[in-house]
């Protein structure tokens, strides 16, 4: 169920797991994870990498592609155990607190939910996804 909104209001997660909980095959849901992605202060190269040149980050261009999004989101309903999947994704000039993304999984039991949070986020984020920082 993509909801992939453009613009900087952030979705009601109380909200989503309340229709989640609503669907059809909610009695088979066990566990819901939720990822919430937000603009950080600190360089992706120095998280990620230990490189620290001093900058720090002002903002973010955030743009995405809505079809290969919905392409992770089918594939990650083929997983095992998964029933529920939701995305939100911002988009333009983001601002360092400003939400990126939110991902919602529910399915049957922890393990399932956590593989494929893990999986739907890292292939947006590796895939689907143009980021670029400013810093200063």
């Amino acid at each position: 169920m993509s909801n992939q909104n453009k613009g900087k209001r952030s979705p009601s997660i109380d909200q989503w797991l309340k229709e989640a909980k609503s669907e059809k095959n909610a009695l088979e849901q066990g566990m819901y994870l939720v990822h919430n992605g937000v603009v950080r202060q600190s360089p992706r190269e120095k998280v990620r990498n230990g490189i620290d040149n001093g900058s720090v980050v002002k903002g973010m261009d955030f743009d995405y592609d809505s079809k290969k999004v919905e392409a992770a989101e089918a594939e990650t309903y083929e997983m095992d155990g998964i029933f529920y999947v939701r995305t939100w994704l911002n988009k333009g000039q983001l601002e360092v607190g400003d939400d990126i993304m939110y991902v919602l999984i529910g399915g049957d039991i922890r393990p399932h939910v956590i593989e494929a949070l893990q999986f739907l986020v890292g292939k947006i984020k590796n895939e689907c996804v143009k980021e670029i920082e400013q810093s200063h």
